[in-house]
């Protein structure tokens, strides 16, 4: 069809969401060898416009607020026209990896997050 299937926004998010992680400093991987967990509990996307096959999009990725026990991304993609192509929030939650129960952010990212916000 020539349009990006709407599946790999997903992926796409992902990208995001773990870029803008590094950039603050924490990993998947060290949270991970940490324990934790961050399956996503929420997800809701608006496609305004597709994506086109082979087009550069460009993800602009937002933290919504401080985690404390859920943490909160906001996307916007953009085609290489510079259009909001699509727009989706995530909600994912900090969980034990031994228990699968909710537990509180780890201070270590709360604190990257205040440094880097502040």
């Amino acid at each position: 069809m020539g349009f990006c299937y709407y599946g790999n926004y997903a992926q796409f998010f992902e990208m995001g969401r773990v870029e803008t992680l590094r950039e603050i400093g924490v990993t998947y991987a060290t949270m991970e060898d940490q324990g934790i967990l961050l399956p996503v509990v929420d997800f809701s996307v608006k496609y305004f416009k597709p994506a086109l096959y082979d087009e550069v999009i460009t993800i602009k990725t937002t933290l919504v607020d401080e985690p404390l026990i859920k943490i909160e991304f906001d996307y916007e993609l953009f085609n290489s026209k510079n259009e909001r192509i699509t727009k989706a929030n995530t909600v994912l939650v900090f969980t034990d990896e031994a228990t699968k129960k909710p537990i509180k952010a780890p201070e270590e990212l709360i604190q990257k997050i205040r440094q880097k916000v502040g």
